[in-house]
């Protein structure tokens, strides 16, 4: 059976001198030196992709920066834990930061670093004996930031802050928590019940720890009304719990608030997750703003990103 056959001299070509290119010579990568500067790297990286989302990234941040617009830093517990504080307090310094948001778990590691100088216990073998996150100091010293939080009527994130800042904590100088008190940046710590160590202690006080981190939502949902017209929100590895506080606190933000626009979200991961995808990159832009989503190592990323910042707003 012979099967019949399209003509192929029957196709229409055109010139390639009229066809749209999506990449061109100028928007190659250049060759750098090896004493080349962080802008130089910056500007040499290809205008394609994400090298231009993350270019474009930063010119949004510097731009937030002089409007003196909301710049939301989202910290997933994993960003502490490969050793990032003194960047992100570095970036809280120099006005990058103005509004802190972490889980829970943040919080715990942030305290166990200014208390102690360590974190990150070795779950695997702690889980077999059944002494994974029975640390007695943590769990005294976290349940002590919720009592102190309602008996001053503040946020966990700032109890935090002011108990170490009394302890006068020998790391103290590492803590995300203290520098934000200090600099007078609200900081606030979203607990989810049952998610972390200190939880399954017998002093601990849900009531008083809700109380406090419910208190936090209510701060952020705030600090979200001054992210219309060019504000950021960065959310720095939080796969679930900061992605869905910063979705209702948003939708708390416009219902009190009014139109709340046109401000860029980026996400920063290892891995691709849905909840930072849709209630970070994608919802809260619809039909204004810009979204855009980073995927890699947060030792590598933050500090290129912390580097990009100070090199370009010189």
């Amino acid at each position: 059976m012979v099967y019949p056959e399209i003509d192929l001299s029957q196709v229409k070509t055109y010139s390639i001198l009229k066809r749209k290119s999506r990449v061109e010579v100028k928007k190659l990568a250049k060759v750098l030196s090896g004493r080349a500067t962080v802008q130089e790297l910056l500007e040499g990286l290809p205008k394609i992709l994400k090298a231009q989302d993350f270019n474009f990234l930063i010119d949004r941040l510097i731009a937030a920066r002089r409007k003196k617009k909301a710049i939301v830093v989202m910290l997933g517990a994993h960003v502490i834990k490969c050793g990032l504080s003194p960047l992100i307090v570095d970036l809280m310094k120099k006005g990058f930061v103005n509004h802190l948001a972490l889980n829970g778990a943040g919080a715990i590691h942030d305290l166990e670093l200014a208390y102690w100088g360590k974190t990150s216990e070795e779950v695997e073998s702690g889980l077999k004996t059944g002494r994974f996150g029975m640390a007695r100091e943590t769990a005294v010293k976290f349940n002590s930031c919720s009592v102190l939080a309602s008996n001053q009527k503040i946020g966990l994130g700032e109890a935090v802050g002011v108990k170490l800042l009394s302890d006068r904590a020998k790391y103290s100088r590492h803590s995300l928590l203290l520098a934000a008190y200090k600099l007078q940046i609200p900081a606030t710590v979203h607990v989810a019940l049952g998610t972390d160590i200190v939880h399954q202690h017998p002093n601990f006080r849900a009531d008083l720890t809700g109380e406090a981190s419910f208190r936090d939502f209510k701060i952020l949902a705030h600090s979200l009304r001054n992210l219309n017209k060019g504000g950021v929100v960065l959310n720095l590895g939080s796969a679930v719990i900061l992605p869905e506080v910063f979705l209702k606190a948003l939708s708390v933000t416009r219902n009190v608030y009014g139109k709340i626009e046109n401000f860029t979200t980026a996400n920063f991961d290892m891995y691709l997750h849905y909840r930072p995808l849709v209630n970070i990159v994608q919802r809260p832009t619809i039909k204004s703003g810009y979204g855009l989503n980073f995927v890699g190592h947060h030792e590598i990323m933050i500090p290129l990103l912390a580097a990009a910042l100070k090199s370009r707003a010189r």
